[in-house]
């Protein structure tokens, strides 16, 4: 089968071996592709592998021999997922690669609000500890989170783990779900606390995300919610960057009533330079790396080449159409 990835830089930008996919078929394989490309580069392709580069229904019309779409990520957004359906094109992902990874980068950015360990730094290298009278310099207030409310919006692989560090740090857990019978089963035994939106957001003194992008969680962090904020509380966002109306979260920082934010998305990736978080203060911005450690990414590109064995095998896994 032929085999194209229109956008393999992202995961393999040269430490990881395509050879397990190489050898599924004749396999080409394209650091990044633009949208006028996909035509030409994927024509042939019975098999197209994407991150980013979205695949809607007038480019499935104009691929005849396009079989089967492996999404390389969790979320499935770039694919029309109907109209992939109508032509029985088979469209998989890779689910729970990166959950210990983000999980692990969601508490890098609290630590670095609550400890300012990176601003320490900085300070000691520009010379203020060596000038200070004292043993001990610091400049800015100290947190402790043992004893703290961490909201979670959202409790599903990542939203657990976050769970599970959290309680390990000594801070009390409360989650909103979606599925209130799938958390159910996962309380059996104890756990967080299940409360309604609102509620977790007035309560927590750390908020962190992990729910989809939709029509419904679009702008979820807005004004008013920000409003219901504890003075001083922090917002960490892995998720998805249009969860933030970035306007209303830059205008909280700069009054001072959000203590801090974390976060690992915007709404446009790359930003525009006029983003209103990149001069917000108390904020901490990451280029969307909390995926993409090197374990993350070996377990992504093994499910990645898994799912595409097993399709040709004729029973295809990770199935999302």
């Amino acid at each position: 089968m032929n085999i194209v990835v229109l956008d393999g830089y992202t995961l393999n930008s040269g430490d990881l071996d395509w050879t397990s996919l190489q050898a599924l078929g004749q396999c080409v394989i394209y650091p990044r592709t633009m949208s006028e490309q996909i035509i030409e580069r994927a024509g042939d392709a019975e098999i197209v592998l994407t991150n980013k580069v979205v695949l809607g229904e007038a480019e499935l019309q104009a691929l005849p021999k396009l079989r089967y779409i492996g999404v390389l990520a969790t979320g499935t957004n770039v694919v029309d997922l109907e109209a992939a359906a109508r032509r029985q094109i088979v469209v998989t992902n890779v689910p729970a690669y990166s959950t210990m990874s983000v999980a692990q980068m969601v508490f890098s950015l609290v630590l670095e609000l609550v400890q300012q360990v990176g601003h320490h730094n900085r300070r000691v290298h520009d010379g203020a500890w060596s000038a200070s009278a004292d043993f001990c310099f610091r400049d800015t207030p100290l947190v402790e989170l043992d004893g703290l409310t961490l909201g979670i919006v959202g409790f599903g692989n990542i939203g657990q783990a976050v769970a599970r560090i959290g309680e390990s740090f000594g801070m009390k857990v409360l989650v909103h779900v979606r599925r209130s019978h799938r958390f159910k089963e996962l309380q059996q035994g104890g756990g967080p606390s299940d409360v309604e939106l609102d509620n977790l957001f007035a309560q927590s003194d750390v908020v962190s995300l992990h729910c989809p992008l939709t029509e419904q969680t679009h702008h979820l962090v807005d004004a008013r919610r920000l409003a219901l904020m504890k003075p001083g509380a922090i917002l960490i966002n892995t998720a998805r960057g249009p969860l933030l109306d970035e306007a209303a979260v830059a205008k909280a920082l700069q009054d001072g009533h959000l203590g801090g934010l974390g976060v690992d998305v915007l709404s446009s990736e790359p930003p525009s330079a006029d983003n209103p978080l990149l001069t917000a203060p108390n904020c901490v911005i990451t280029p969307h790396i909390a995926w993409a450690t090197l374990a993350a990414r070996q377990r992504l590109l093994a499910t990645v080449v898994a799912n595409v064995a097993a399709f040709q095998a004729g029973a295809p896994q990770n199935v999302v159409n």
